[in-house]
């Protein structure tokens, strides 16, 4: 089932200039920078009580958030909803009609397992699915 809203991503075309704005404007504690192979992105995380803001930009200037930024140059990227079942949630969606982006779960940032939602199965809003590894 889902368990809460786990992040907020937004494309930014300048990781470092953002994390400054996050930390130094909006007084946002700063928890890292993740790079993650599978989605070609560096990501930077940033805690709120009850969920948290990740910043996605392109690793090696390519991938699917590259792409993003060039047609729209940055913004909201995605919601992801943790779950504590992926693969039974994956599952009951299917079955409802939902279009995922790949055929099962892949690994994502924090170890988790994660998965997309195609745009089209939610009024045009790219939702992501993750699954945190036991004992986090």
């Amino acid at each position: 089932m889902i368990t809460a809203l786990d992040h907020i991503a937004i494309a930014v075309p300048d990781l470092e200039a953002a994390i400054k704005r996050f930390m130094d404007d909006f007084g946002i504690e700063f928890e890292g920078k993740e790079d993650v192979e599978s989605a070609k992105t560096s990501t930077a995380f940033f805690q709120i009580p009850g969920t948290s803001i990740e910043l996605v930009h392109p690793l090696r200037g390519e991938g699917p958030v590259a792409k993003y930024l060039e047609k729209k140059g940055g913004g909201i990227h995605h919601l992801c909803f943790r779950s504590d079942d992926i693969d039974a949630d994956v599952e009951r969606l299917r079955a409802k009609g939902y279009q995922f982006l790949t055929d099962a779960p892949y690994p994502g940032a924090h170890d988790c397992r994660v998965i997309f939602i195609h745009p089209k199965s939610c009024d045009g809003v790219l939702i992501e699915l993750n699954e945190m590894p036991e004992g986090h």
